[in-house]
């Protein structure tokens, strides 16, 4: 039997006008895993959807990945949305998708804790980075929209608690698409310039789209390399935005990043009258101290009665010298002692008083003592001391004991 005979392309056209005329595939959500998440130098994103029997090839192009508020990756469960067609030059069906978002949480949500994550781990958010702020700030600047009730707040209160500080408005759009540069513009700006002690950003609360642009990796970038310090004031209590972890310091809302960002003028005038009246106290209590002491001091004798004094003085010379005499004396009289003790006991040690019991010592004509016979020979001269004068003898005989 013979037919009409197709091209390959004839048969991917059809096959893809077939596809694209039903309904149900122009517009379809797809759940899924990913996997094989490549990006071009193009811009568009290839990838897979996979369940467990079955895998879908999909492509993002650049105008629609350009609008992810997350970073995808591989192994993450996600909801896709587009239409499915044929690419005629591979004869191949895939989604064409338009949309992605998080399966069971929200795009934002996740891309608001992948940010964090990456910027924790570049330590943005260390502690050792944040900057103190000033206790005295001269100029205030502030980062907001000029039309918001923010502002108006933060600027009451800080006239009110601190009104010889100079507040400057650096207004910015705080939502949408736009607001991110000019917010990070701003902060730039300020640093730039020297134009404050300490720097304000934030808005009111809203929703987490609304707060999107202090989520931004632009913003929390330009907070971390602000040589001024900041104070993020993003929203309500219960807000969180990465902005807040990488200022130096987070207030809870716009109005108290005012009061934290100055002092309480007040107060501080509080705290010198209360100083000024200590001071003026302890001058009070210096001067009655010194009073009674100088009144101590003329009742003194030396000052009633000044000759007195010097006779007072004489009598206790009189004394001392007196003391000093006796112990002179004593000590006289001791070293006295002392010497007749040794004198005695050199006396009797003295071999002049064994001469005068009648002994005799004999020496060598080289002056040795005898003790023995036998250091001497016969004819030999010795010496004999006597208790008085002495002897020159010649040795004739020795008798041996």
């Amino acid at each position: 039997m013979e037919g009409q005979i197709y091209t390959v392309s004839e048969v991917n056209g059809f096959i893809k006008n077939v596809i694209d005329g039903i309904p149900q595939l122009s517009g379809i959500y797809i759940r899924g895993e990913l996997s094989n998440y490549k990006i071009y130098p193009s811009g568009h994103h290839y990838f897979t959807l996979k369940d467990g029997e079955g895998a879908l090839r999909c492509v993002m192009f650049k105008g629609s990945a350009m609008k992810l508020r997350f970073r995808p990756e591989n192994g993450m469960q996600v909801i896709a949305y587009g239409r499915i067609s044929v690419f005629p030059r591979d004869g191949a069906y895939q989604l064409y998708c338009s949309q992605l978002s998080p399966d069971g949480v929200g795009d934002l949500y996740v891309a608001f804790e992948q940010l964090k994550d990456k910027l924790y781990r570049e330590g943005l958010f260390d502690e050792g980075h944040k900057k103190p702020l000033p206790r005295y700030p001269q100029r205030i600047a502030i980062v907001t929209s000029s039309a918001g009730a923010a502002i108006h707040d933060m600027i009451r209160i800080l006239r009110r608690r601190y009104p010889i500080a100079r507040v400057l408005l650096l207004p910015v759009r705080v939502q949408g698409v736009e607001a991110p540069p000019e917010i990070v513009g701003a902060i730039r700006y300020a640093n730039r310039w020297k134009l404050a002690d300490v720097l304000i950003t934030g808005r009111g609360g809203g929703s987490m789209e609304d707060l999107w642009a202090f989520n931004d990796e632009r913003v929390a970038r330009a907070i971390y390399a602000s040589e001024i310090p900041v104070i993020s004031a993003v929203g309500h209590e219960p807000d969180v935005t990465i902005a807040d972890f990488v200022a130096d310091r987070r207030a809870s809302t716009p109005s108290n990043a005012a009061e934290i960002a100055v002092p309480d003028m007040a107060e501080l005038l509080q705290r010198l009258d209360s100083f000024r009246s200590r001071m003026a106290q302890g001058t009070l209590n210096g001067l009655e101290r010194q009073e009674r002491r100088l009144k101590a001091l003329a009742e003194k004798r030396v000052l009633t009665d000044p000759l007195a004094f010097v006779q007072d003085k004489r009598l206790q010379l009189d004394y001392v010298q007196q003391k000093l005499l006796s112990a002179t004396n004593a000590q006289w009289q001791e070293e006295q002692r002392r010497f007749a003790a040794l004198a005695a006991k050199l006396d009797a040690l003295s071999p002049l008083k064994v001469l005068g019991r009648g002994y005799a010592m004999a020496r060598t004509e080289d002056g040795a003592v005898l003790r023995t016979a036998a250091q001497v020979q016969s004819g030999d001269t010795i010496h004999l001391r006597l208790a008085q004068g002495g002897l020159r003898c010649t040795v004739t005989e020795k008798e041996e004991a």
